[in-house]
């Protein structure tokens, strides 16, 4: 269960500095939502996190998902807002599962391939890893 406060270096932005967000709202169903504390009240930095269960028994799964969405200031025209969007999705077969052990190496998988170069094993926090740098300018 997350705190109402993420506040503990959950969260760092490409520079590795930890940015905080407070809980404020529980959504419709299994969901949260987070804002940055301090965010201009214009410039929205949110996260939201939610679950959906579908199905039963051997066939139920479980879809989770949270995104980023950050409201920014165009750098062209420095006036038109612009909205950026980050999210991740998991959907998990728990009616077939007795352990998390598969899950968590693909969960390793994907973040791994965000935050790594290959050429060591240290997270990069700057957006350098292959995985986010192939989001980040449209490469494969």
């Amino acid at each position: 269960m997350l705190s109402n406060s993420l506040n503990t270096n959950e969260i760092k932005n490409a520079a590795g500095t930890e940015e905080e967000f407070q809980s404020i709202d529980v959504g419709p169903g299994r969901t949260r939502i987070f804002a940055k504390i301090g965010e201009i009240y214009s410039r929205q930095h949110r996260l939201k996190i939610q679950h959906l269960e579908t199905g039963s028994g051997l066939k139920l799964r479980r879809r989770s998902n949270f995104r980023f969405d950050k409201t920014v200031i165009s750098d062209v025209d420095l006036v038109t807002p612009a909205s950026i969007m980050f999210g991740v999705t998991i959907d998990i077969p728990v009616g077939l599962l007795v352990a998390t052990t598969e899950v968590d190496n693909v969960c390793a998988n994907g973040m791994s391939f965000l935050s790594s170069d290959g050429t060591s094993t240290t997270i990069l926090f700057s957006g350098a890893g292959n995985g986010a740098k192939a989001l980040r300018e449209g490469s494969l």
